[in-house]
This record gives structure tokens, sequence and C-alpha cells, in this order.
């Protein structure tokens, strides 16, 4: 695979277009496009703007008109090469005359795939894998759905130092600073889905939507999802109008990911109780851990995650830490840690 400087500098361009803010999450992944004259130039741009518009070629090529004749395209996502609510990106770009494409990710969504041989067959010069990890890490959680045939669950949850998320009275309310619980809505705008179990809805009365640092209901909102087969009082926040909600009645977690998975979810954030948390965690199908800790003690009260089964310290789950990162500043700062699961092992006791 060979890549000139100026294809190299129009990829970090489109993924810069790719991750625009404000895009609505949904079925289609984010997705971004340069093209490119002969002499390295940039022609036009474009980016895919949430399901239903043009997708990211289709948007560049409009803005180039007669001028996308014989450039390169360049694309974080392989071409798609089928009919949805707009037609083939490979079939637009042949028509424009484009010469070359050049994509980072090849498309794992086999309704989609089959853009480079399309293009290769009309005679396109094609080269793909330029910065596809930052493409596969731009569409982690659509990629991740795609490849394992159900979302990407991140489990996030609040602490304090020794590990309790309530009071010894269920009183939950503010374990962490206003400073995490603003950064919580930015990671929960990042997902699809808000997830958790009756037993919440019932004792926490939770809302379960995103809202701005001022508090505002952010304008796209995740499916909020409830989990188990109780019957649910209407009156809870959860079925007010501020979004969706759907209650999947099963305590299954892999049936529940099963269910939003052919809703075309890619990502739940799990905001459960220990109980739920537990469940997801013996299922295996926790694949982000999200926690915030308070430099606070409760000493006695709920603990985040419910009993694991776990009666001898060789049977540890231990986790991988990605990310630790101080929220807020003074007496208003948390700790949050990003992590995730190693694959559980039995290590032999050490001996004195």
């Amino acid at each position: 695979m060979s890549f000139s400087p100026a294809e190299q500098r129009a990829m970090r361009r489109a993924l810069e277009l790719a991750s625009t803010p404000g895009v609505p999450l949904g079925p289609n992944p984010r997705v971004g496009c340069v093209l490119l004259t002969a002499q390295g130039t940039e022609v036009a741009e474009g980016y895919h703007r949430g399901a239903g518009t043009l997708h990211a070629e289709t948007a560049a090529l409009a803005e180039a008109g007669e001028d996308a004749r014989g450039t390169t395209a360049v694309v974080t996502l392989e071409p798609c090469n089928h009919t949805g609510r707009t037609g083939p990106c490979t079939r637009a770009l042949i028509d424009a005359g484009v010469k070359r494409v050049v994509f980072a990710q090849p498309d794992p969504n086999p309704v989609a795939t089959g853009g480079e041989a399309a293009l290769r067959a009309a005679g396109i010069d094609v080269e793909f894998g330029l910065m596809e990890r930052e493409s596969r890490r731009l569409n982690r959680a659509w990629t991740f759905a795609l490849e394992h045939h159900r979302p990407f669950v991140t489990w996030k949850f609040a602490a304090t130092l020794d590990g309790r998320s309530a009071a010894a009275d269920g009183t939950s309310r503010w374990i962490t600073s206003r400073a995490a619980r603003v950064d919580s809505h930015r990671l929960r705008a990042q997902c699809d889905v808000m997830l958790v179990g009756t037993g919440t809805v019932e004792a926490d009365d939770p809302e379960l939507t995103v809202r701005d640092e001022y508090d505002g209901l952010l304008a796209h909102q995740p499916l909020r999802a409830v989990m188990g087969v109780r019957a649910l009082r209407r009156d809870r926040r959860v079925f007010n109008d501020s979004a969706e909600t759907e209650q999947l009645r099963t305590r299954e977690p892999r049936e529940a990911l099963a269910l939003l998975h052919a809703r075309d979810r890619h990502h739940v954030f799990l905001e459960g109780g220990p109980h739920l948390a537990a469940a997801f965690v013996e299922a295996g199908l926790v694949d982000e851990v999200v926690a915030y800790v308070a430099p606070a003690l409760l000493g006695a009260g709920s603990n985040a995650v419910a009993d694991l089964g776990i009666s001898t310290i060789a049977d540890i789950r231990r986790l991988v830490v990605e990310d630790v990162t101080t929220v807020g500043t003074g007496a208003e700062a948390d700790v949050r840690m990003t992590m995730t699961f190693q694959a559980p092992t039995r290590t032999p006791i050490e001996r004195d």
C-alpha cells in the first residue's frame, strides 16, 4: 500500500469531518470524505449528517460538481454498495468519474459491503488501510455491534472510595460532584441506549435523559430501556415525553441485548443497580467500565456491584486500566477510571 502525503493529510481531515459535533447517533456510522486533484489539492469535502441525509461521498461530489472528474476520493469507510434511503456511493463515484479511491476501514456491514470490488470492476484504482485504527476508534460501537451481533456495553457507576454506591438508608444523591455528573452526561450522549432495571426505576425514579452543562435537554436522546418483567407504574419519570422508552421484559442480559440489536442499537450505557451490573458482568457482557470514584467514605451501604460468586482471591476479576482522569477541581474533584475486563485466569497462590 502506498499513500501520498496529500492523501494522508486528506484522511486526517476526513476523520475530523466525520467527528463533527452534533451529528445524531443512529444506525449509520460517522463518515468523512475529501476529494483531491492529481496534484493533491483539495477540491471538496463532505460528511454524513445522519440517517436519511447524503452520505459523505455524495455530499463531497455534490460540492465538487464537474470538478470531481479525475479526482481521488479519500474516505474514512469503504464506500457502500447498496441502496437504502440513498443510492450506493460506489455508483455515485463511478458516475462522477473519480479516478482513485482511498479508504480507511473496510465496511463490516454485510448489507453494504462490496464497495471495493465494485469500484475495481469499474476500473477505479482502490487502496485501503490508511488510518484504519483511527477510523475504527471513531466508529467503535458501530463496528463492534456489526462484528459481534450485539451492542457494545459500557457499565457506568459512581462510588465512594470504599466502593459504596448508596448509603445504608438507600440515599445516593449525590455521591460525586456536579463536574462528574456533567461529564457522565457527555458520555451518555455518545450512546444510543440508556439501560436500567425495573428495581432502579421503582427505587430512584430516574428520568434517564441526556442534558447539557446548563441542565437543558439535548435535542437527540438515547432510547431509555428498562429491563425486567415486573409491571411499572406509568407515573415514573422514565415514561415521560422527554425521550422514547421501551421495557425489555426479560431478566437475561443476552436476550436484552439481542432485542436492542434488532432495533439497530449499537452502544448501551448500563446505569442499573448492583444486581443488574452483576448479571452483565457474570454473563461476560460488559465491554467497558467507567467508574467515578469520589474521595469520600460511607463505611456501610450498597456496593456498586452485587455478589459475583467469588469466594477466593484466586478467582478475583481484574480489570485493565485504560485511562485515569481527575474530573473537577479542589473539593469538587472526583476520579474517572475507564477500564476493560481481563480474561479470567487462575494464578498460583503465593506462599511466604
